[in-house]
């Protein structure tokens, strides 16, 4: 089984600190952005990202939780791929050798996730992908609090594409396996993961 990854909180940034530097953590905000029905809620979800509102965070299959504002248990989920939609992904993976190489060096191809685009494999969410939950009273789609967890994961995200395949339901580790028994070049041991320091 999968096993949850946890990160550490990040501390407070920068006024000017930005939110999803890659092409790849850009699509995951935008797709939380246009879900939201209240820009009100989005700068306050900013705001609490970069004052430090967010606690550590925890990406398993399927989901990203953190406690936030120290008192409400806030979890984003995400739809997690099929067995033959993973089986569909490892063929585009193992089908170009520079795929695999891109993303041991913790990049995203664009090429890649086009190729599972078009084997129906959805990498990157899209409007309505997202779900939202938390303990706290306000009823936003999603909270302050959620688009926070949001914001933040888009750092982890820059790092470590590896963090997307996580909630899409496979660890970096079972990934590579799956890997070395296809009809591809050697698949190297993983690299341990990036750090994720403050952002930029």
């Amino acid at each position: 089984m999968t096993a949850a990854r946890g990160f550490a909180a990040f501390p407070p940034q920068r006024a000017g600190a930005r939110f999803a530097t890659s092409w790849w953590g850009r699509a995951w905000v935008k797709a939380m952005e246009d879900t939201s029905l209240d820009q009100g809620l989005l700068r306050k979800g900013r705001a609490y990202a970069k004052t430090g509102q967010v606690g550590p965070i925890t990406v398993s299959p399927g989901r990203i939780a953190a406690v936030t504002e120290s008192e409400y248990d806030t979890v984003v989920r995400v739809e997690q791929l099929t067995e033959a939609a993973w089986e569909r992904f490892l063929d585009q993976v193992a089908a170009k050798s520079g795929h695999i190489a891109a993303l041991l060096d913790r990049d995203m191809p664009h090429d890649l996730v086009a190729a599972a685009e078009d084997a129906a494999v959805p990498l990157l969410p899209a409007v309505g992908d997202l779900e939202p939950e938390c303990s706290c009273p306000d009823w936003g789609h999603p909270c302050k609090h959620a688009a926070a967890l949001c914001y933040q994961a888009s750092w982890l995200l820059d790092a470590d594409p590896f963090v997307l395949l996580l909630m899409r339901g496979r660890g970096e580790r079972e990934l590579l396996e799956a890997l070395q028994g296809r009809a591809a070049p050697p698949v190297l041991a993983p690299t341990p993961a990036a750090a994720v320091g403050v952002p930029a």
